[in-house]
Parts: C-alpha cells; sequence; structure tokens
C-alpha cells in the first residue's frame, strides 16, 4: 500500500485521448483483468462480449443521472468575459457554480448571459441575470433575478435556452454537435443534475441491455450527480491529504432490496462505473451495512479501502494521479492496475470518457 501520489502517475500519449465516440456504443475494448490473479488475470476483448463474464444473478448496479447543459458563457456588468459552470441546483432560482473570469467576481457581482458562440450584448430586459451572493470554497453562490417582465423564470429553462453540455477538460470543443448531445448521456439517464456523464455506462446501448436481461442478469439503478471534482488531479504528495470534493447521491431502497436477493442467490454486484461504487459505499459507509438514503458524500476510496458492497467494477481508463486511478487500485491492487495500464498504452487502447472499457472482476 502506498501513499505516494507519484505512484498512481503515468505518461499517456495524447493520440490515445479518444476526442470522438465510436459510431457503436458496443463497439469499444474491452480489457478485462480477474482480480484474483492479478496482472497475470490480464486479458484483452471486444465490449459486446461482456455478457460472457457475466453470470444468470449477477447484478449491474448503473447510475441513472443526466448530464445537464451547465455550461454558460455571459460577460460583467463591466464588461469582462465570464463563464460559469453550474455545480448544483439549490432551487429554482439559487445554484453553487464554478466561474471563470479574468477577476474573480465578487458579493453583488451581476453576470449578464449570452448564448454561445454570440458576441456579450448589453443587458435588456429578456436577458437572463445572475448575481453572485457568496462563495463556498472555491464555488460561487449565485442567484438568478427575477424581474417584472420575466417573474417565472428559473435555472431550469435558462439552461435550457443558454446553456450547453460541458465536455470534459480533455475533450477539445463544445458540446454543440447532435453527436456530443446524444453520446455523452447514458441511453438509460433518467435523472438530470449531472455535469459529467457517468462513462462506463456509455458502452451500453438497448441492444445489450436486452441481452443482460434476457440471460438473466439482474440490473438496479441508483444515482450519483457526477461533478467537476472527478476531473481534478491529486496535487498533494501524500494522498492523505487530499480534500476530496463531494457529490450528491441517491441509494433508493429497490437497489438496497436487489443487493440484498443478489447476495442470497449467492450472485455478484457488480458497479457499473466508479460513480456506483461512490453511491454503494457511501450508504454502507456507517454501519457497514447498506441502507437507503441521500446525501452529499466526501469518500475518499483509495488503497487500504475496505469494500462493503460490491464484488466487480467495469469502468473506463482514469486521468494520471487522479482520486479514480486510487479507487480503482483500492479494488484490484495498485501494482496489477498500474500494469493493466502500462498495458493499454501499448495495445494502444482508448482513453477517458469516450475510450475503452476495463472489467475487474
Amino acid at each position: 500500500m502506498t501513499s505516494s501520489t507519484s505512484d498512481y502517475d503515468f505518461e499517456l500519449p495524447e493520440a490515445l485521448i479518444a476526442q470522438h465516440p465510436l459510431e457503436r456504443r458496443s463497439a469499444s475494448r474491452l480489457l478485462t483483468m480477474r482480480m484474483s490473479e492479478g496482472a497475470s488475470g490480464i486479458r484483452h476483448d471486444r465490449f459486446e462480449n461482456l455478457p460472457a463474464y457475466l453470470q444468470p444473478g449477477d447484478l449491474l448496479v448503473f447510475n441513472n443521472t443526466k448530464v445537464i447543459p451547465a455550461r454558460l458563457f455571459g460577460h460583467k456588468a463591466t464588461g469582462g468575459a465570464v463563464e460559469i459552470l453550474l455545480e448544483r441546483m439549490l432551487d429554482d432560482v439559487h445554484c453553487l457554480a464554478h466561474v471563470r473570469a479574468s477577476k474573480a467576481p465578487k458579493p453583488g457581482a451581476r453576470i449578464i448571459l449570452c448564448k454561445a458562440g454570440q458576441s456579450a450584448q448589453a443587458d435588456d430586459a429578456g436577458t437572463p441575470v445572475f448575481e453572485v451572493t457568496g462563495r463556498e470554497g472555491d464555488l460561487f453562490a449565485l442567484r438568478l433575478q427575477r424581474s417584472p417582465s420575466a417573474p417565472h423564470v428559473d435555472i431550469d429553462g435558462v439552461l435550457g435556452e443558454y446553456g450547453i453540455v460541458p465536455l470534459p477538460p480533455y475533450i477539445e470543443r463544445t458540446a454543440q454537435s447532435p453527436e456530443d448531445l446524444h453520446r455523452y448521456q447514458t441511453v438509460y439517464a433518467s435523472k438530470p443534475g449531472a455535469i459529467a456523464a457517468p462513462t462506463a455506462g456509455l458502452h451500453f446501448d438497448e441492444a445489450m441491455l436486452t441481452t443482460l436481461r434476457e440471460r438473466g442478469i439482474e440490473t438496479a439503478y441508483t444515482t450519483l450527480h457526477v461533478g467537476a471534482g472527478t476531473f481534478q488531479p491529486v496535487r498533494v504528495e501524500n494522498i492523505a491529504g487530499h480534500v476530496m470534493h463531494t457529490e450528491l447521491y441517491d441509494v433508493p431502497a429497490a437497489v438496497v432490496d436487489a443487493i440484498r436477493a443478489t447476495r442470497e442467490r449467492g450472485g455478484r454486484v457488480i458497479a457499473v462505473g466508479t460513480t456506483v461504487v461512490r453511491a454503494l459505499e457511501s450508504a454502507a459507509a456507517g454501519s457497514g451495512d447498506l441502507v437507503a438514503g441521500c446525501g452529499d458524500t466526501d469518500i475518499f476510496i483509495h488503497p487500504g479501502f475496505e469494500f462493503k458492497v460490491i464484488d466487480a467494477l467495469l469502468t473506463n481508463f482514469h486521468l494520471p494521479r487522479s482520486t479514480l486511478l486510487m479507487l480503482v487500485s483500492a479494488l484490484a491492487g495498485r501494482e496489477a492496475i498500474m500494469a493493466a495500464y502500462a498495458e493499454a498504452i501499448q495495445e494502444r487502447y482508448r482513453f477517458f470518457s469516450y475510450g475503452d472499457a476495463m472489467l475487474l472482476y
């Protein structure tokens, strides 16, 4: 077990960072690793063959969060350009957001929105305006102003008209094409609130879900609204000093019941993505028993963590020095994971959100 962040670093050729999704969701490659065998258990396959690694009675748990058009553009009343990345809606008019500007706006500052690709225009009665009301750590507290001409305006409506889907920072374009609007979203997304997709789920199409059902593989859905912190590297050398970002999760009673039934029939609980791991292990963090509930989690899973809920994990390939790389290392062992990543690079796997998949079982 290591506590050094540099032990989770690796060199990734830029050409392996997937900039576009494949034509078919399930056409990606699949690196599999039998965890009991470590690095010697690495095999190369296709994602469409995933059902061969599953058994009737197994349970796949998905994250049904839905990516919202959370990126907004505008300018301060004084004229400076502003970019807003909404992290969390608090109610119809209040939210927490990342704000990028030449100078951080102070409480009382007004941010006048404009549509992506358009020049900032002077404020008028029909233009949405956010007022900065304070700070909560790295996030700005914003209030959407209502006026006599727009007494019922709300954040949902503003996002629908002015917002764009925020692609990850390593994808070098804005999400304005139909390709991204459709593909940077899982086919089962139903709970709006994320600003990043739970990317392990992007490989599943309706045909794959049908095949799984026909083979007696059960499914369940939990929610974790992915935040921008998922892309942040760990910047301290000792991981014990890292301050984890918080995300909102919801584990329904139906998921708890499904996992209990899976245990009783001898099946495995397989998380589809690290966000599902965070949700389920957070819901079991208190007593050690999985309980239904919702709330904020800042759980930091790294080597030494004792997993209480999941048996296996389907995931994508993660950023160097990231908490997600540490999470998969906690499950399968750092040396085995780093060996798998080295082999994936050698075999020219596609990395990150639109990249290939890994099954740890």
